[in-house]
């Protein structure tokens, strides 16, 4: 019975939609919002469980930017950046001089109070609250060289703004990747990594600890709220649902998944991830399709729901035997949450 239903699947399609998806953009925006993560947890030890909130703010920064101030897309990304670094600043001031899970609870509450006032009517002129932000990605894609079409090479395929958008993330990600795998070489990083380990021991040597963690809450702030730009220009859209909280855990997921204190660990996760529920997600569509599965048991509506189930008791076999994740290891794993 095993080999008709393996033999009836069209597994071309389901390695192309695969593929394509675990270098997609999703894969691109996540790969670089766990960098970021990567920066403030793995290196740092600092636990940001509202990481959404940043690129919210870079996402809204290049929409406001462009639709309310008409300003231009270059300066755009740049006050993107400025609006996640000042929110590192107003988060980091009053926590980082305490213990590890205040800097937690502040950022998932942030990230709330930033969508729920992007949603807002006294912001709506700004934000244009829950209608979103919509006429800025065209001052972006005049840039792409693609026409609006259809392209595919083996099995991968985008549309024309896709792959404009996927080649220059997956470009500035390879090159953040660069830029942090140097930092955490030089003296800089080791002094970070020091901090992790014994915040005490770091202050005995004469490192001002709570500096070099509002630097390092800027800076991995800094790229997701990157990540937010490359989101919203994908998308063409900028709206304070797409920043809710679930996105942070995601991206906690992908960071996981790949290892924490690891350069290239959050790329690879971020394509496994995405890559694993593309590839649950079609077969348990042609599954249902061919009868495979009674409509008793799950219908093409609840493909979705139940690809994220399959993936997280995948994550939990993961957790249980390999806490480290993939490419990490047990040592990089441990937080003084002091």
């Amino acid at each position: 019975m095993t080999v008709p239903i393996l033999a009836a699947i069209d597994w071309a399609q389901i390695v192309q939609l695969t593929v394509s998806s675990a270098i997609g953009v999703e894969a691109m925006v996540f790969a670089m919002a766990a960098i970021g993560l990567n920066i403030h947890f793995g290196y740092t030890g600092l636990l940001n469980f509202g990481h959404v909130g940043f690129m919210a703010m870079g996402g809204y920064g290049v929409g406001i930017a462009i639709v309310t101030w008409q300003l231009n897309p270059y300066l755009a990304i740049l006050i993107g950046v400025v609006f996640a670094l000042v929110l590192a600043l107003i988060l980091g001031v009053p926590t980082l001089r305490l213990r590890a899970d205040y800097l937690a609870i502040v950022t998932i509450a942030a990230s709330e109070v930033i969508r729920i006032m992007a949603r807002s009517t006294t912001l709506r002129g700004l934000t244009r609250g829950a209608e979103g932000l919509n006429e800025f990605a065209g001052e972006y894609y005049s840039l792409s060289p693609f026409k609006q079409n259809l392209y595919e090479w083996g099995p991968f395929f985008f549309t024309g703004n896709n792959l404009f958008i996927v080649i220059i993330g997956w470009i500035l990600v390879i090159l953040l990747a660069v830029m942090v795998w140097q930092l955490m070489r030089s003296p800089w990083g080791r002094v970070l990594k020091a901090i992790r380990e014994d915040e005490d021991a770091a202050r005995a040597l004469g490192k001002n600890a709570y500096w070099y963690k509002m630097q390092s809450l800027m800076l991995g702030g800094a790229i997701g709220g990157m990540a937010g730009m490359l989101q919203v220009i994908a998308k063409s859209t900028v709206q304070p649902d797409t920043f809710v909280p679930v996105i942070t855990f995601f991206i906690w997921t992908v960071l996981i998944l790949g290892g924490v204190g690891r350069v290239w660990s959050p790329i690879v996760g971020s394509m496994i991830f995405w890559g694993l529920l593309a590839l649950m997600e079609n077969l348990l569509r042609q599954f249902v399709a061919e009868g495979w599965i009674p409509p008793s048991l799950m219908d093409s509506n609840q493909v979705g729901i139940f690809r994220f189930i399959l993936v997280g008791l995948g994550l939990i076999a993961l957790m249980t035997f390999r806490p480290q994740g993939i490419f990490g290891s047990r040592e990089e794993m441990a937080l003084d949450a002091r």
